[in-house]
């Protein structure tokens, strides 16, 4: 079942664009069968939980952090993380860089942009990455690669409000992708990933649809 319902989202949203599987909360032998089904790219939303899945599963997994990330921890996953899909300050990034260094590694790294109108949420605004990037073209963190821009809409039923805020930050997106360089618009999970595909996402973390 978990097969099929990669296979279903995959046709569904197209070659164009990246399925992460979020396997947070999820026992080992479904993440296998995700795996066995040809996915690789995973996430999790905190950094205790990528250990251990990273002791339990193959070392071709691409692993992707999508959680609030506390500078403290980026140490643990420096060596090995794929993605870092929540940065939301250059403090942050600072921290990323310091321990990206000492593995002689290049960690790539989106940053999140506050879209969501709930203060539950992490994130910078406009201004804030508009101004990491400039710094980054300026030569900051030379052991950060920043390919992208992440958000999460609001958790509600207002469909026009949901596509409203993934509409604002593919525009900022547009805006800033040429210039610095990015690639992935990470915008969309399970209840909303057809809403954010259709305002020009391409890469969705869907968890519970997979997992059904």
């Amino acid at each position: 079942m978990i097969a099929q319902n990669i296979f279903k989202i995959q046709s569904e949203i197209g070659p164009a664009v990246q399925l992460v599987v979020v396997s947070k909360y999820r026992n080992i032998e479904d993440i296998k069968q995700a795996y066995a089904a040809g996915q690789r790219h995973f996430a999790e939303n905190r950094v205790q939980a990528l250990l251990e899945r990273k002791a339990a599963l193959p070392n071709d997994i691409h692993r992707h952090l999508i959680g609030h990330l506390q500078s403290n921890k980026v140490k643990h996953i420096a060596a090995f993380i794929h993605c870092i899909q929540s940065v939301d300050s250059k403090e942050l990034l600072s921290e990323i860089d310091k321990q990206a260094s000492k593995h002689k590694r290049v960690i790539d790294c989106l940053l999140q942009l506050f879209i969501a109108q709930e203060e539950t949420k992490f994130g910078m605004d406009a201004e804030e990455c508009k101004a990491i990037l400039k710094a980054k073209i300026a030569g900051a963190w030379p052991h950060v690669n920043v390919i992208g821009l992440m958000g999460m809409a609001s958790l509600t039923d207002n469909v026009e409000q949901v596509r409203a805020e993934f509409s604002s930050l593919k525009s900022l997106y547009d805006e800033l992708k040429d210039l610095h360089g990015l690639r992935v618009l990470s915008m969309g999970m399970s209840s909303d990933y057809a809403i954010a595909v259709a305002a020009g996402s391409n890469l969705i973390r869907v968890g519970s649809k997979v997992f059904e």
